[in-house]
C-alpha cells in the first residue's frame, strides 16, 4: 500500500490527534494540511482493509489505485464537505464503496468461489460477538489455539470473497466498520429492508461456509 504523493509538512500538535474527523476535515478544508495528514494516518489502514476485501482477491491488484482515488475524491470533496449528517468515516467508506462497486461492475464478477487469500497478517472480521469474545478469553493461546485462529482467519476472507459484491460490502460497513443499518441505507442510498436482507443472506452463507471451525467454538464452549 503505497502512501498519498503528498508534500512532508510539520509535526502535528497534540491538539490535532485529539480531534474528531470531522472538525479535521473543516479544519483542512480552511487550509491546515497537518490537519489531513492526522486524518490520513488515522484511517489509512482501516480503509485500504475494506477497499481490498471488498474488491476481493481477483481484483485485489486494483486495490491501491481504487484507495488512492478514494483519497483524491476525499481531497477534491474538501470545500463541500458537510458535518450534517452522516460521520466523515461513514462518508469515506461510502466513497471508497462506490469506487469499488464500479470497478466490480466494470469487471464483470460478482462471485468468487476459488480464491483463497494468504495469511497477511491483518486482524479479520469476525462473524459475531461471541467468536470474537472466545479470542480474546485466551490470554496464552498455545500453538495449537494460534494455528486454528490463523486457519480460521484465512477461511474467513476466503469465505468473504465468495460473496455477492452487495452482502460483502454490506457485512464489512456493519460488522468491521461499525455501521448501522440505518446509516448504511442511508449512505448506500438504499431501503432499509434491502440492507437487513443482504445481511442476513451474507451472514446465513458466511456460517455456512465456515462451519466447520464454528462446530468446533460449539464444542470448546
Amino acid at each position: 500500500m503505497s502512501a498519498l504523493p503528498r508534500a512532508p509538512s510539520a509535526k502535528n500538535a497534540p491538539e490535532r490527534q485529539a480531534m474528531p474527523d470531522d472538525q479535521l476535515m473543516l479544519a483542512y478544508a480552511q487550509g491546515d494540511a497537518a490537519a489531513f495528514d492526522v486524518l490520513y494516518a488515522r484511517h489509512e489502514g482501516g480503509l485500504f482493509r475494506f477497499v481490498k476485501r471488498l474488491l476481493g482477491a481477483r481484483l485485489v491488484a486494483q486495490a491501491d489505485e481504487v484507495f488512492q482515488d478514494t483519497w483524491v475524491r476525499i481531497i477534491s470533496a474538501r470545500d463541500s464537505f458537510s458535518p450534517q449528517g452522516a460521520t466523515w468515516r461513514t462518508w469515506a467508506f461510502t466513497i471508497a464503496h462506490n469506487l469499488a462497486m464500479d470497478r466490480l461492475r466494470v469487471s464483470g464478477r460478482e462471485v468468487t468461489l476459488d480464491a483463497h487469500p494468504g495469511d497477511d497478517g491483518e486482524p479479520v472480521p469476525m462473524l459475531d460477538r461471541g467468536v470474537r469474545g472466545a479470542v480474546d478469553a485466551a490470554a496464552h493461546p498455545s500453538a495449537e489455539e494460534l494455528a486454528f485462529w490463523r486457519a480460521a482467519g484465512r477461511r474467513l476472507l476466503a469465505c468473504l470473497d465468495e460473496l455477492p459484491a452487495d452482502q460483502r460490502a454490506a457485512f464489512l460497513l456493519h460488522h468491521e466498520d461499525g455501521l448501522t443499518v440505518e446509516a448504511l441505507a442511508a449512505s448506500l442510498e438504499i431501503g432499509f429492508e434491502t440492507v437487513r436482507s443482504r445481511l442476513r443472506y451474507g451472514l446465513q452463507k458466511l456460517r455456512g461456509c465456515m462451519e466447520r471451525y464454528l462446530s468446533v467454538l460449539e464444542q470448546r464452549a
